[in-house]
């Protein structure tokens, strides 16, 4: 530990200086007296302030938590010479906070141990390293101070907010296993399609006798089976807008959490590919193991500022299989990541665009912003034409509703294609 003067000691021996000194260059022996006590009682503090050995022990209620949690930080300390007044002033991260202020003042008898719990709020997701906690140890009379720096070596992860979702969007095209998306192909299911005549090979539960019966000949029951689908959540990371904790990226990563356990829950296989600076990917796979593996690749999402052209070539064939909905969240910010957008259309993959747009929706800005939401809208415009629903999201509204548009885009395009 080191040692430092506080205030008092230095208050104290300038006030017995200026004394010592007033007396000898003025000849007045009485001030001499006036000296004495601030000396008795500096040379008393210090001969009773011993070295100060402190042990902090330091953990975690939980190494996980999710965004709005809060949790205890447990300090345990010990001192062999006991401390008259012990503060501990812990760094959290820059994305947690202390809930109640500094911890308050402790007092230690030799050999004794005390502990204390500290309540942690967490403001923001992401992967933390707890900050070193500062240990001073005061002595008895307030004129030194020992302090030293404990690092704790903990970390901390704090998975985004997921909002509960009741609908999601439903993709154009399953894949052959078995899941809870209903097929527009006819096989083996609970969801009834049509009836058709029977032909040899049927079986004879899947008669519908009381339509064989009116038309007088036999007839079965065909089915929609119940597929799952490859959903790969596309997030554009090229740039960001909005302070930290409500900026666009946080909003992306958030939806982007929520997405992906409605999925996984539905036995669909999801996969997640983060284009920018840095492109990373998780090819698409289900199951709880598969969420867990989201979301740890979302903790480490950042922008990665770049000049680097990036286009949809960069990303491996699994990661994009065929007849997969591609869901973007984009800013709408960067004109790489629209054209790899305009390239997996061009491709014939099922995409979607969710807006995630800086703006309120009925925020009135200055001309600056009219033109800019003018922008914006031809940008739209342009997916609209190749037949890409695109919805402007803000993080004033839910994402339910998003969602609902993107579903009446598609039936809508769906009706005028039939026409």
């Amino acid at each position: 530990m080191t040692r430092e003067s506080l205030p008092k000691l230095r208050a104290y021996a300038v006030l017995a200086a200026a004394t010592l000194i007033g007396a000898v260059a003025f000849g007045r022996p009485e001030l001499v007296a006036l000296a004495v006590p601030f000396v008795g009682f500096l040379a008393v503090g210090l001969a009773r302030a011993p070295a100060h050995e402190v042990t902090l022990t330091v953990e975690l209620e939980r190494e996980r938590a999710t965004e709005g949690d809060d949790l205890e930080l447990k300090l345990h300390t010990t001192s062999g010479t006991g401390v008259a007044r012990l503060e501990l002033s812990p760094a959290p991260g820059p994305g947690l906070e202390l809930a109640g202020g500094r911890p308050r003042p402790l007092s230690l008898a030799p050999g004794k141990e005390a502990a204390l719990s500290v309540p942690l709020h967490c403001r923001r997701w992401g992967r933390y390293e707890f900050g070193p906690i500062t240990v001073s140890a005061y002595d008895r009379f307030g004129l030194v101070v020992d302090e030293q720096v404990v690092d704790p070596q903990l970390q901390l992860r704090v998975y985004p907010s997921a909002e509960r979702l009741q609908r999601l969007l439903r993709p154009l095209e399953t894949q052959p296993f078995v899941g809870n998306q209903v097929a527009r192909a006819k096989g083996d299911g609970i969801e009834y399609a049509d009836i058709r005549p029977f032909v040899p090979g049927d079986r004879l539960r899947r008669i519908n006798w009381r339509a064989s019966a009116r038309r007088q000949t036999l007839l079965v029951n065909e089915s929609h089976p119940e597929r799952n689908a490859d959903v790969v959540l596309f997030l554009d990371i090229f740039a960001e807008a909005g302070p930290q904790g409500e900026s666009t990226l946080d909003h992306t990563v958030r939806a982007a959490t929520a997405l992906a356990e409605v999925y996984l829950r539905r036995r669909d296989r999801v996969g997640v590919v983060s284009f920018g600076g840095i492109v990373r990917w998780l090819t698409p796979a289900s199951g709880t193991h598969q969420l867990y593996r989201i979301v740890e690749s979302l903790l480490d999402t950042h922008i990665a500022f770049s000049y680097v052209s990036r286009t949809a070539d960069l990303l491996p064939p699994r990661t994009l299989p065929p007849q997969s909905l591609v869901l973007a969240l984009t800013p709408l910010l960067d004109r790489r990541a629209l054209d790899a957008l305009a390239d997996l259309r061009g491709r014939g993959f099922d995409l979607a665009i969710i807006d995630v747009s800086p703006l309120r929706q009925d925020a009135a800005g200055d001309i600056t912003t009219r033109f800019w939401r003018l922008w914006r809208d031809a940008l739209r415009y342009r997916y609209e034409r190749l037949g890409v629903p695109v919805v402007e999201w803000s993080s004033a509204e839910k994402l339910a509703p998003a969602l609902e548009e993107v579903r009446s885009f598609r039936r809508y395009a769906r009706r005028v294609r039939a026409f």
